[in-house]
């Protein structure tokens, strides 16, 4: 087609028509229209040509025009699109480096191929700029909950309209046995958003805790109002479901805001989450009164908590262990998830029969090494002795507390748990030179001789090992592997070197060694301190 006066005006129309029919910026369109033109004059003049086309936005009448740069002498390469400053006098008076000189061209007759052509440009440029439309939508929107009628099924993968474009809710995303026909309503959670080569995938979730934490937004104003606030939701899709709330308004119950006149606040969610059971548990900033909550039903008898590795000991009744761990469990996979901390579960009895165990075995440490009777041994341990460190270099006035010890027998228990440990120290040390420890390592301030024998039947026996360790790997830490919390032994984990004090050594022996700057030790002492002040 030959761009006339007659079509000047339908080239306006249709660059409106298909942006109002895509939602895009009419000048997106006009621009595609212009590029595409300009490729087809290229075609028929001269792909060498530099010509653009411009068309008026209120006429819509194209003009084609040839464009050359004005350039150095010696920086001409393209003698159809570029000038001298010598040429270009020809056309301008003060031609300058940089200048354009611009020359009308007739407009072009698009045949068949180029108008073809012409219009795969515009297509790909209208999609494009669709593509980047529905994306800046969506993006801002990830982390909320959208409504849209299901259009397809493909592979167990539900394919969503969501307005202005389609999400896909895949099959792992589904509550349990979940299925959709076609044109059903449905509701989900937008997880994520983001760029593919296809263009912008909305990727949809109902599984994700998220979804939950959303719809309790809708249901509770106070939740939307900040009143109060979702601290933490663990789930089992389709089946059980713990949330964890807490109230800023002292008049305000987060509980029962949550749960709502004759639970009907709840029941709106559940009946979303197809029939989901529900605990909403208060929150608290004490670790153990908080696990106590989220293991609700059961009653807990007592918490210990391990911070340094993460793990919490909980004892229940012996009839409450059941439902304290729930079927298959739930109950206490829920609570881990909600807490961030692994759970062990045991029954009064077994950590009775665990007490005991500790007492005999401490008990026998002390008949064996101090050579005394069973009963001064129950006396030191009932006290809370543990091992001879503390026998040996406790202030004196602690033992004669004891009932039934005078200064003679504490002296006398003094000196047999020091001989016992400096023959302890003399053997270690023994065992780790035969195992080839070097003076480099052995020198080292901070390591006892048990340490050193450690770490000699670890192959660390020169201070360069040593420097080369990781303090993990010294005192032990956690990882996660497929979701799952796996412990790393550490070569000093059972002197009780924590991780703090790993790396102090460890940055120590590399300071001796010339490998780092002492003012890097410093900065990590100071670290350390301000963390512990704070």
């Amino acid at each position: 087609m030959a761009i006339t006066s007659a079509n000047q005006l339908e080239l306006l129309q249709t660059a409106e028509a298909v942006a109002r029919e895509k939602m895009i910026d009419p000048d997106l369109v006009i621009q595609a229209m212009e590029e595409s033109l300009a490729r087809a004059a290229k075609s028929r003049y001269g792909s060498d040509l530099d010509i653009r086309v411009k068309i008026d936005r209120k006429t819509g009448r194209a003009t084609f025009a040839r464009i050359r740069t004005v350039v150095e002498d010696e920086a001409v390469e393209n003698h159809h699109a570029q000038l001298t400053v010598k040429q270009a006098k020809a056309y301008k008076a003060d031609p300058q480096i940089g200048d354009e000189i611009i020359d009308e061209v007739p407009p072009v007759d698009l045949g068949r191929i180029a108008a073809q052509s012409a219009k795969q440009v515009i297509l790909q440029k209208v999609r494009e700029a669709e593509r980047d439309r529905q994306f800046d939508e969506f993006k801002d929107r990830k982390g909320s909950i959208i409504n849209g009628v299901v259009k397809r099924e493909e592979y167990g993968n539900i394919i969503v309209d969501i307005g202005r474009g389609e999400g896909i809710l895949r099959r792992n995303e589904k509550i349990g046995r979940e299925s959709y026909r076609p044109n059903d309503r449905i509701r989900a959670y937008i997880k994520d958003v983001r760029r593919e080569a296809r263009g912008p995938q909305v990727f949809l979730s109902r599984t994700d805790p998220q979804f939950m934490a959303e719809l309790f937004k809708m249901e509770v104003p106070e939740i939307y109002d900040g009143i109060i606030e979702i601290k933490a939701v663990a789930r089992d899709p389709g089946s059980r479901a713990k949330i964890a709330v807490i109230s800023y308004d002292n008049s305000i119950d987060p509980v029962g805001a949550c749960v709502g006149m004759r639970g009907s606040r709840v029941q709106a969610v559940v009946n979303e989450l197809q029939g989901e059971k529900i605990d909403i548990i208060p929150w608290n900033q004490d670790q153990a009164t908080f696990l106590v909550n989220a293991l609700q039903p059961a009653e807990v008898s007592k918490v210990v908590i391990d911070e340094e590795a993460g793990k919490i000991e909980v004892v229940v009744p012996d009839e409450q262990l059941s439902l304290a761990i729930g079927r298959r469990g739930q109950n206490v996979r829920l609570a881990s998830q909600l807490t961030g901390l692994d759970i062990d579960i045991m029954t009064e009895a077994d950590e009775s029969a665990r007490r005991q165990a500790e007492f005999a075995e401490r008990t026998n440490l002390f008949m064996e090494t101090l050579d005394i009777d069973e009963m001064m041994a129950q006396l030191l341990v009932a006290e809370g002795f543990t091992n001879l460190e503390e026998v040996a270099y406790v202030d004196t006035e602690e033992l004669l507390s004891i009932d039934g010890f005078d200064e003679d027998t504490a002296a006398e228990l003094q000196a047999r748990a020091r001989d016992h440990l400096e023959e302890a120290n003399r053997k270690a040390l023994e065992s780790a030179r035969a195992l080839g420890l070097e003076d480099s390592l052995a020198n080292f301030e901070g390591l006892t001789p048990q340490m050193l024998e450690a770490l000699a039947k670890d192959g660390i026996k020169t201070l360069e090992d040593f420097a080369t360790c990781a303090d993990w790997e010294l005192a032990g830490g956690w990882t996660t592997v497929n979701g799952q919390r796996v412990k790393d032994e550490g070569v000093l984990e059972k002197f009780d070197v924590s991780l703090e004090e790993a790396q102090h050594l460890v940055m120590t022996a590399r300071v001796m060694l010339g490998w780092v700057d002492p003012t890097e030790l410093e900065k990590a002492d100071e670290e350390e301190e301000t963390e512990g002040e704070a």
